[in-house]
């Protein structure tokens, strides 16, 4: 059956059209509805390293900006437009180094065409097929995205008041709707999350869109809040998840670990999938971003002249402030996370993580 219901527009903030790609600014949204255009898959990786699309939406700018890189490949000899194509993936990948999420998007669409089967194809035969290698990989992460919101929402109580960091987009989307079909109704509580307030403004604007009235606090606020009985369970997203349970996410994440902790709270985590890459914390780049964008406040600036920033955009939170990592695949204790990779018959054989 269809989804019926109206989708967010944050859902469907990546667009490519015949003459480039559209990409939704979430740097003002949603005080303004304005889409940055991308005629070539330069523009896209600047977008993206600009902090014009943020959360999943690099990803879906990555595959549209793979799709850009083949059409701009169109009249290459076949060599050539297999360069020019791994060429695109690796400036692409290079935009955001910690979310493996690109990473993965890249190589699923050069594994489907020049690193595949069309190792020598004609720069015109690769448009065809690396459009279709992208819209592939964008259903298959909107589908586990909608898997994984049903493990979540299952660890949640009817009534559950709920505090998220950042912007979680389609893993949120997927959880508040597997909630809504559960019968349960929930409460949310969002940080507003420095610098880019995506708190405040995206996790905020669609909750508010799917008939919520969250309330925003600050991300200092967060002990206090946990403290008052705000919330009663933390949900975030990630960016990475080693395969030893770590948790790689927007900073300010590792502290609402700790407050969870502090006051007993479960503190749940979504993720497609462990990554295969990162046995561990030491396999994870963690990206510095310049110091002048914490100075900042949507471009006004907020800190006193002659004062320095310091920026690093993402932290980890080691498995043991973990209460559960919820994949596509189930919802997992830190230490066993890695059994997202096992088949499903084999966890139907043993005795499955609580949850």
């Amino acid at each position: 059956m269809s989804d019926t219901r109206n989708v967010p527009v944050l859902a469907d903030s990546v667009r490519t059209t015949a003459h480039g790609v559209e990409i939704l600014d979430r740097r003002v949204y949603p005080f303004e509805r304005r889409w940055v255009h991308c005629a070539t898959m330069e523009d896209v990786a600047v977008a993206i390293e600009q902090m014009v699309t943020q959360s999943s939406g690099p990803l879906f700018a990555t595959t549209a900006g793979m799709t850009l890189a083949a059409r701009e490949a169109r009249n290459a000899a076949p060599g050539d437009a297999a360069g020019r194509l791994r060429a695109a993936g690796r400036r692409l990948i290079a935009t955001r180094p910690t979310n493996n999420h690109i990473r993965d998007a890249v190589h699923a669409i050069l594994s489907a065409t020049v690193d595949g089967p069309l190792a020598e194809a004609p720069g015109e035969e690769l448009v065809a097929a690396v459009a279709k290698a992208a819209a592939e990989h964008d259903a298959g992460y909107r589908s586990g995205a909608e898997a994984l919101g049903r493990y979540a929402a299952e660890l949640l109580e009817d009534g559950a008041r709920v505090l998220t960091h950042c912007w979680g987009d389609a893993y949120l989307i997927g959880a508040v709707r597997a909630a809504e079909e559960m019968g349960k109704r929930l409460e949310f509580v969002c940080t507003e999350t420095r610098p880019y307030l995506q708190g405040a403004r995206l996790t905020a604007a669609t909750l508010v869109e799917m008939g919520y009235r969250p309330t925003v606090i600050t991300d200092g606020m967060v002990p206090a809040a946990l403290a008052d009985g705000l919330a009663d369970v933390a949900l975030v997203a990630s960016d990475r998840v080693t395969m030893d349970g770590h948790v790689v996410n927007k900073v300010g994440t590792l502290a609402v670990a700790l407050a969870a902790q502090a006051f007993g709270v479960p503190f749940y985590v979504l993720s497609h999938a462990p990554d295969p890459l990162s046995p561990g914390i030491e396999d994870v780049e963690i990206e510095h971003r310049d110091g002048d964008e914490v100075l900042r406040v949507l471009g006004t600036r907020s800190a006193a002249e002659g004062a320095r920033g310091y920026y690093p955009a993402f932290d980890a939170t080691p498995p043991h402030l973990v209460t559960r990592i919820v994949t596509a695949h189930g919802a997992f204790e830190p230490a066993r996370v890695s059994d997202h990779f096992r088949s499903s018959t084999d966890l139907d054989n043993e005795e499955q993580p609580a949850r």
